[in-house]
């Protein structure tokens, strides 16, 4: 098989936890070839078919000058991959928007695309909870700082964020005595410009925000548990907290056994549950991680079962 992977350049990967350099390394193991490209290099041209130009590469299993480049190909056709794996890394911004938009179009044409394109557009990451409102915890999505002051007084402890951060960017916790909630409101919400997800306080954080892998709509059995660090609120490995892996807890798995085969049925191959607690808070589908993490620490091989389940889903296109 040839599989096209959509990405940031590789020179920026940090391979000792990457999880889209875990994929390529599963790929390579299993005597498939890896290509790559960014979602820069993808062109399209009326009368013609949507290409790119791809790098073919081989990993060399060294640290450094992990990759060799093997040929470019400066018009590869996208349908020719037997699969493509869109991994680029959020924010979700209108170059990433339009990327799903070249991608589909590909798909017309008979490319294989994980996760699906249209899938990715209808799924943001933060407000795809809102389906599956009776798993979170009591959450508020507006631009009026008014509802957001009712919100802080009906429930005291507070989580505010910004609808396109990533790796914890953006997010401020405000306690009871309401300290600074007037100019974290003004950051965040820019005088009604911005919509803000507020979300009462999850005490639970401290044991962890819950990273649960759902691939092909089957759980993985371990979860990475990403656990602030040094009076920090955010558990996001970005934002300096420490990754556990574990086992996922009984409600886990209630809550990836209901989205996983649903979300699966919409083209999403590898989707991320955070959970904090008993509560959803979030639905990755972008660029799921922990790959690594969790094969590191519990020697469970992540990248293994979602190659199995990206040669499985190729096929059946």
């Amino acid at each position: 098989m040839h599989i096209l992977f959509v990405a940031d350049p590789l020179s920026s990967f940090k391979i000792y936890k990457d999880t889209t350099f875990a994929m390529m390394r599963e790929v390579q193991r299993r005597g498939h070839q890896v290509l790559a490209c960014e979602p820069q290099d993808i062109v399209w041209q009326s009368g013609q078919q949507v290409t790119a130009r791809v790098q073919q590469v081989r990993l060399t299993g060294l640290a450094e000058d992990w990759f060799d480049v093997q040929s470019v190909d400066e018009h590869y056709a996208l349908k020719s991959a037997d699969a493509i794996v869109m991994r680029k890394d959020p924010p979700f911004d209108s170059e990433y928007f339009y990327a799903t938009h070249l991608l589909e179009q590909a798909e017309r044409e008979g490319a294989k695309v994980f996760n699906k394109p249209a899938a990715l557009r209808d799924h943001p990451e933060k407000l795809a909870i809102l389906e599956f409102a009776q798993f979170i915890s009591p959450t508020l999505v507006t631009r009026s700082a008014d509802a957001i002051r009712a919100f802080h007084a009906q429930h005291r402890d507070i989580i505010l964020k910004p609808l396109d951060g990533m790796g914890g960017m953006g997010i401020f916790r405000v306690k009871d005595d309401g300290l600074n909630l007037g100019a974290i409101i003004e950051t965040l919400n820019r005088d009604g410009a911005q919509t803000v997800m507020v979300q009462k306080f999850i005490p639970a954080i401290e044991q962890g925000d819950k990273r649960v892998l759902v691939i092909g709509g089957k759980v993985v059995p371990y979860c990475l548990a990403r656990i602030p660090q040094g009076g920090e609120v955010r558990g996001n490995l970005a934002a300096g907290g420490k990754g556990v892996a574990q086992a996922i807890s009984a409600r886990d798995q209630e809550i990836a056994e209901a989205l996983g085969p649903a979300l699966a049925k919409r083209g999403l191959l590898l989707v991320g549950l955070d959970v904090i607690g008993d509560c959803l808070t979030e639905v990755n589908v972008t660029s799921p991680t922990c790959f690594q993490e969790i094969f590191d620490q519990t020697g469970f091989d992540v990248a293994a079962m979602f190659i199995d389940a990206l040669e499985s889903a190729a096929s059946k296109v």
